[in-house]
């Protein structure tokens, strides 16, 4: 059957694939191979079927070098642009610390001015104080005066109308009567010149009252003007710290209430003001101040709570970020990867304790710190480790090297934050940070 198909093959072939013969020739003679049309067929075939897939090959391998080129470029650009955006971070982070420098200075003289005022406040009350008692003192005596004034005219009057009822002639006691007139006459003289040095005594008393209610109102003025300097500062310096709290996802009243309770010792500069000892009501001026020892009383807080989360650079040399948090090839790559040089010193981001130590599998020379607010951080692939279990580090403080141990393709350092154990992206914390610091 099949020889049928292929002579029948051959036979319809034949005009455009005449049969051909292929001599091989030899020192022991000449053999020749019959090609039929079939078999001229299939080789054809073949052979456009290989230059075709040459050719195909090629162009394949052409465009693979073309877009492999196109990547290097594109990736040397976003390099490019990636120092760039560290540049201009670096900057923008060296002038926040100014800024927060300044603001510093800021609330030292801003606390100083307080003091001074509070003093000046205290001093013109009691002058105060003093000033109403003596013009009260000075209006009894003045109302006294006057009242005795008054009554000796009643009885001069009286003694008069009774002498100029008399028929003129002499009465017993009458000198008696004049010598009593020449008394209370002399009394009323003195009377008024008392009265008159009472009234005298009394405006220089309301004069001197006049210009301490302007000094008060003047004082008043510039206290307000302190105040609404004080608050812009705070709202200004409070802020940012908010926003880095917030950026950093956790809640800020919750930090804020467990830093208090740690700290809970009273006394210093930052109390609030005794509002009154009598039950009275305080006036506006305390409770401004109140409010603005309140809030800088928060932005301590922060600061201690600042110290005891994340925010600072685990590197502060040289480095490169080679890779970031999240997913990669179906597995979470649980924080960021930061390049340099073996040795390069590894720093503590915020106090805590140190729970683990040593050889970890993947990991290498692991370094685990514990952090408050249920907060933990991992230094991995380290060359050198500086601290053991058990011991307290502040922010800042070199714990270890720079290293490639474990599974690692190059010396660089694993960073890791875990909130309650699980793993949250460390450049939240940095940038967080950085925007402040």
């Amino acid at each position: 059957m099949l020889k049928r198909l292929a002579h029948t093959l051959d036979h319809r072939l034949e005009r455009r694939f005449p049969e051909q013969r292929l001599f091989l020739r030899s020192d022991e003679g000449t053999r020749f191979i019959t090609l039929s049309p079939l078999t001229q067929l299939i080789g054809w075939v073949g052979s456009a079927a290989f230059v075709a897939w040459a050719i195909i090959a090629t162009a394949v391998l052409l465009m693979d070098s073309i877009g492999s080129g196109t990547l290097r470029d594109q990736a040397q650009r976003e390099q490019k642009l990636y120092e760039e955006r560290l540049q201009v971070l670096a900057t923008e982070r060296d002038s926040r610390a100014a800024e927060a420098a300044a603001a510093q200075g800021r609330f030292a003289l801003a606390m100083d001015q307080i003091s001074v005022m509070q003093s000046e406040l205290l001093s013109s009350e009691d002058r105060r104080k003093e000033l109403e008692t003596g013009i009260n003192v000075i209006q009894a005596t003045l109302r006294r005066t006057m009242n005795d004034r008054d009554a000796a005219r009643a009885e001069l009057d009286t003694m008069i109308a009774e002498v100029d009822g008399a028929d003129g002639a002499a009465r017993p006691g009458l000198r008696d009567d004049s010598s009593t007139v020449s008394f209370l006459t002399a009394a009323l003289e003195a009377t008024a010149a008392e009265r008159d040095a009472a009234l005298s005594t009394a405006a220089a008393a309301e004069d001197y009252a006049e210009n301490l209610v302007f000094e008060q109102r003047l004082r008043d003025e510039r206290n307000d003007q302190i105040f609404r300097q004080l608050e812009d500062a705070v709202t200004v310096s409070l802020e940012p710290l908010d926003k880095m709290f917030e950026a950093a996802g956790m809640s800020t009243d919750s930090i804020l209430d467990t830093v208090r309770r740690g700290y809970s010792g009273q006394g210093g500069p930052l109390m609030p003001m005794i509002l009154s000892t009598k039950g009275e009501e305080p006036d506006a001026d305390t409770l401004r101040a109140n409010d603005i020892l309140g809030e800088l009383d928060r932005m301590n807080l922060y600061r201690i709570a600042a110290e005891k989360l994340p925010f600072a650079m685990p590197v502060k040399s040289s480095f490169r970020y080679t890779s970031g948090f999240g997913y990669r090839w179906g597995r979470l790559h649980a924080g960021t990867d930061m390049a340099g040089p073996v040795g390069t010193p590894i720093y503590a981001t915020a106090d805590g304790v140190v729970i683990h130590a040593g050889w970890q599998s993947g990991y290498g020379r692991l370094i685990k710190i514990r952090h408050d607010f249920g907060v933990e951080t991992r230094y991995g692939h380290l060359s050198a480790i500086g601290v053991k279990v058990g011991d307290r580090v502040s922010r800042g403080e070199r714990i270890g090297d720079m290293g490639n141990s474990g599974r690692s393709t190059g010396p660089h350092l694993h960073y890791e934050v875990r909130v309650g154990g699980k793993a949250i992206d460390p450049m939240i914390y940095i940038k967080a940070g950085r925007n402040v610091f």
